[in-house]
């Protein structure tokens, strides 16, 4: 299994990268966890447009939903005409918020080319079992895990600690934990520190840590280092473009 890095900046593009959107493949099938704004030129530089078979959006604040209304315009008006309709799972309301969003009539808004689902505790998605849970945060959030060929990686999307993430990313491979805030910013029903990413990862006995959701305006390195005296494992900071190969 294949992850990379799309966009990793927190609440709003970065000078070096889009905001949340993290592309996951195992052989021939591909899924995106958050399309989040900014994110859709930069994936194409990764994957055929055509090839991606479901969206996992964790909520729908624009930072990780909003670049679905240009992926709609991609497979509505595509020159081979509609494209077939892919999943999109999200949170319920998903449909009207993406039509809202584009300022489309609800009905049908963007079904012609998006099946929308709201999420259950596990669904197979081509080669990859999908697993979600509720996570803190002030609209309807969730943790994804996806799992593939015997390795992998959770998504914590947006929130604070909570053991409903611990119990969802306990011993994968690769955690992709958001760390929006740093030592004394601590707001635990909105965001993680850190150091709090750094403990959750901890807790959960993940073997590689990526911190993701990176506010422009912290300090980097501060943030690195602050999660790495919660995490004795593999811990870095997500860029976009990076690659983990999960063999």
């Amino acid at each position: 299994m294949r992850v990379t890095v799309i966009g990793c900046s927190g609440s709003f593009p970065g000078p070096d990268s889009p905001a949340s959107c993290y592309l996951v493949e195992h052989d021939a099938s591909a899924v995106l966890l958050d399309l989040g704004s900014g994110a859709l030129g930069p994936l194409q530089q990764h994957v055929d447009l055509d090839r991606i078979d479901a969206v996992l959006l964790s909520h729908l604040h624009a930072d990780h939903c909003l670049d679905l209304t240009g992926y709609y315009v991609y497979r509505h008006y595509h020159p081979r005409g509609p494209l077939p309709a892919i999943p999109v799972f999200g949170p319920v309301g998903t449909a009207d918020r993406m039509a809202r969003a584009y300022d489309l009539d609800v009905d049908p808004g963007m079904t012609t080319v998006f099946d929308f689902r709201t999420y259950v505790d596990s669904v197979q998605i081509g080669p990859f079992n999908v697993s979600v849970a509720r996570v803190r945060h002030p609209v309807e959030a969730y943790g994804i895990r996806v799992a593939a060929g015997g390795r992998s990686v959770v998504y914590s999307g947006d929130t604070g600690p909570t053991e409903s993430l611990r119990a969802l990313a306990r011993e994968a491979d690769l955690a992709l934990f958001e760390a929006s805030f740093l030592d004394g910013g601590e707001q635990p029903d909105l965001h993680m520190t850190a150091r709090q990413a750094g403990g959750e990862a901890a807790a959960a006995g993940v073997r590689h840590l990526v911190l993701t959701h990176l506010v422009p305006w912290n300090d980097a390195r501060l943030t690195l280092a602050q999660a790495q005296e919660a995490f004795t494992g593999p811990v870095e900071l997500a860029q976009s473009g990076a690659v983990f190969d999960l063999a």
